[in-house]
């Protein structure tokens, strides 16, 4: 009764490739010019009109389905690699597989993750800030030619 289902990403994938091609568009462009050159030949009718309007709403109709078809291989495709890295490198486990949680679940692991990012850029800061405390002080308060000409250093507004 239906193709397999392999079948039907193949061909969902050839269409998807074709339609989104420069050809396509050419071909598109070409038929509305031919649709509008042909209006006064058929005195700009009713019928005329109905006919790109049937048709551009049946293509885009269908390249709806198409399009979205196209986005959840693409999607699904991506999370498989985001997941594979994640297993292989020292990230979290726990973030593989949240494509599955509830939004309710992810607005929480996301404001964790919020937290976390607060924490490590307050430590970031900390840190700048204890390096620049510790270069301040590892600098001379005078400059040496304070000391080697005093006179000079009284009438230059130091």
């Amino acid at each position: 009764m239906f193709a397999p289902a392999k079948t039907r990403t193949l061909e969902a994938t050839a269409i998807a490739h074709a339609t989104g091609s420069p050809l396509a568009f050419i071909v598109c462009v070409i038929t509305v010019l031919a649709w509008a050159l042909s209006g006064p030949f058929f005195g700009f009718s009713e019928t005329w009109q109905l006919v790109i309007n049937t048709g551009t709403t049946i293509v885009t109709f269908l390249m709806v389905f198409l399009i979205q078809n196209t986005q959840n291989r693409d999607g699904a495709a991506l999370q498989a690699k985001l997941d594979e890295i994640i297993l292989f490198t020292d990230a979290e486990n726990e973030f593989v597989g949240i494509e599955h949680l509830t939004d309710k679940e992810l607005q929480e692991l996301h404001a964790r993750c919020e937290k976390a990012a607060q924490r490590s850029h307050a430590m970031l800061q900390s840190a700048h800030a204890e390096r620049n405390a510790r270069e301040n002080r590892s600098k001379p308060a005078f400059n040496r030619e304070d000391i080697e000409n005093p006179s000079q250093a009284s009438t230059s507004g130091r």
